[in-house]
């Protein structure tokens, strides 16, 4: 029901935190507030948001997770670490337990919000699988525990509607969102709230003086200003129907690659994806990190003249939301190109053991 603004993700998601142990504050629960992201979910760069994060290189030797308030649950990426046999759904059933045992563990009564994308990001484009937020929302509302929805990548279009919550049929108690606001041209980002907490923020104004939380620079008018122009011109353009109407040229470019030696698998919605790099497809067996397959199919992408993002062994595509079927093509044309490049370069010994 209210928004508030800041310059960056990061700085909305902090700004998240901050009102969420507030709210705990004002409503008498002072021992509610830790929370809970997972393995590999990309929340920012601030010291609290890195410690929420789920990556290890943003942590190491910055002395992250700050404290004992970040918790983490296992990283719901169905195709690395399903078990042989496991459904998605019985995939979901398992990350949903474990979610619960934590909080059981925990004590509910401390912790206060759990953060999730609803497609993973920074972790390598990963798309839920089947029934995984149908599954983790219940249990959150039995405990009392409140959902953040990081939409800083998946807002304004990019899973083929305005919002990923409307994708995987989340309804968050406080949603964050940047980049696709002012279309990256200027920064902006937004904490959404819900009605309790911006009530409980009042309440707190009153019973401080003030409400004493801010960023010089958040929602400077210049900002403002381009981002509502952004909003007008993706309505104008209907970019949220243009999306669906691309995706499928996009996500089938892209599955088509399945049969590539070097692919694993191809996950994807809207207009974001990730393609999967394994060793050994039968056995799910990755290449050794060492190796850094990821960037050399990154790099002979680029001599390709496209350019991706490798996270690991998984190259992520989130183009942009303007892209023509003709440009997908083009794209998966030289993705073509850039796998068989490095295939050819891994030499007889990696291609054996990738056979």
């Amino acid at each position: 029901s209210h928004v508030m603004f800041q310059c960056s993700g990061s700085e909305a998601n902090d700004a998240a935190i901050k009102v969420i142990w507030y709210y705990n504050n004002l409503r008498g629960k002072p021992q509610k507030k830790k929370l809970i992201g997972r393995i590999r979910g990309y929340h920012g760069n601030t010291v609290a948001t890195a410690s929420l994060s789920g990556q290890p290189h943003m942590q190491a030797d910055f002395d992250l997770p700050y404290g004992d308030r970040f918790l983490h649950v296992s990283n719901p990426h169905y195709y690395r670490f399903h078990e042989a046999g496991e459904t998605e759904r019985e995939f979901s059933a398992r990350m949903a337990a474990e979610l619960e045992a934590l909080i059981e563990r925990e004590g509910a009564d401390t912790i206060a919000a759990f953060f999730a994308e609803p497609v993973q990001g920074g972790g390598g484009a990963i798309t839920p699988p089947e029934g995984y937020f149908d599954l983790i929302q219940p249990i959150l509302k039995k405990h009392d525990i409140l959902f953040v929805a990081d939409e800083v990548i998946c807002g304004f279009g990019r899973t083929g509607n305005l919002w990923g919550c409307e994708t995987y049929g989340i309804t968050p108690d406080i949603l964050t969102c940047a980049k696709q606001l002012t279309a990256a041209y200027q920064p902006l980002s937004a904490t959404l709230i819900s009605r309790p907490i911006q009530e409980a923020l009042v309440a707190g104004s009153k019973k401080h003086g003030s409400f004493g939380h801010g960023f010089t620079y958040g929602g400077h008018p210049v900002a403002c200003a381009v981002g509502l122009e952004t909003l007008a011109i993706y309505e104008e353009r209907d970019m949220v129907g243009h999306v669906r109407a691309v995706s499928p040229a996009f996500l089938d470019g892209l599955a088509a690659f399945r049969d590539h030696p070097l692919v694993g698998d191809v996950r994807g919605v809207g207009l974001i994806a990730g393609v999967e790099l394994m060793a050994d497809k039968a056995t799910r067996a990755p290449f050794a990190p060492s190796r850094k397959v990821g960037v050399l199919v990154q790099n002979k992408c680029h001599e390709a003249g496209l350019i991706v993002r490798a996270i690991g062994d998984r190259i992520a595509f989130t183009p942009p939301l303007i892209i023509t079927k003709a440009e997908i093509q083009d794209m998966c044309r030289r993705f073509g190109e850039g796998l068989d490049a490095a295939w050819a370069e891994l030499g007889p010994e990696a291609r054996a053991a990738a056979e």
